[in-house]
């Protein structure tokens, strides 16, 4: 029996994800900032969650993310840019995945595979930015990218099957995006889980570091 983590169980995708993963018959275990009061930006709420657990897990999901940053939204201008909202946006973006994967390489087993995914965005890709706009949100991910993908080289000297990745799940029909979908196809949180899913299935330990859309096409750094 597969075991997986989802951390930001009660989001949207995260949800989708556990629920996903459910029907597959694997055993899942969530963790929420709402029920469980876990803080992705704080490392000591992390290092309490992540160490209350036992592993193994086959599979750790990071849903967790936010698309407005110290209260404002995704700036339209340059001139809209504030030190606190780019702070924000790469405390719970970047570094809180990152302190996740910190705290959760004791859980992923060494010796079979492994995956460790995380939520990213096409709008963190530098060469795909040809609009510019959303500013600190963009960065956020695209730090994020970096962080992944360094890690991705570490893990392979740690754990050889282990695969880490990037993951864009496409705009997807939640409470999170509802503000800014605008006229975006969107899809249903259920739709984009067994896309995301699909793509890990097949992902081989080559791949680790990758940044993939959700029909597992790389997409430009």
């Amino acid at each position: 029996m597969q075991t997986a983590l989802v951390i930001g169980d009660s989001g949207g995708i995260g949800a989708a994800i556990s629920e996903a993963l459910r029907q597959r018959g694997a055993a899942v275990t969530g963790l929420s900032r709402s029920r469980d009061g876990l803080d992705v930006a704080d490392e000591d709420s992390v290092a309490a969650a992540l160490g209350r657990l036992e592993g193994p897990f086959d599979l750790i999901f990071v849903a967790t993310g936010k698309l407005d940053g110290a209260g404002h939204r995704p700036e339209k201008a340059v001139a809209e840019v504030t030190p606190e909202a780019m702070v924000d946006q790469f405390r719970v973006n970047a570094a809180g995945p990152m302190l996740v994967l910190k705290h959760a390489l004791p859980l992923l087993p060494k010796e079979r595979p492994a995956t460790f995914a995380v939520l990213s965005a096409r709008v963190g890709s530098i060469g795909d930015n040809r609009i510019g706009g959303w500013h600190s949100y963009r960065a956020a991910k695209s730090a994020l990218n970096q962080l992944i993908h360094g890690a991705a080289i570490e893990l392979r000297r740690t754990h050889k099957q282990a695969v880490a990745v990037c993951l864009h799940p496409g705009t997807v029909h939640t409470a999170f995006t509802a503000p800014y979908a605008g006229r975006h196809k969107t899809v249903e949180p259920a739709e984009a889980a067994g896309r995301l899913l699909s793509v890990l299935d097949g992902l081989a330990p080559e791949r680790s570091g990758s940044f993939l859309d959700y029909s597992g096409t790389e997409i430009p750094w």
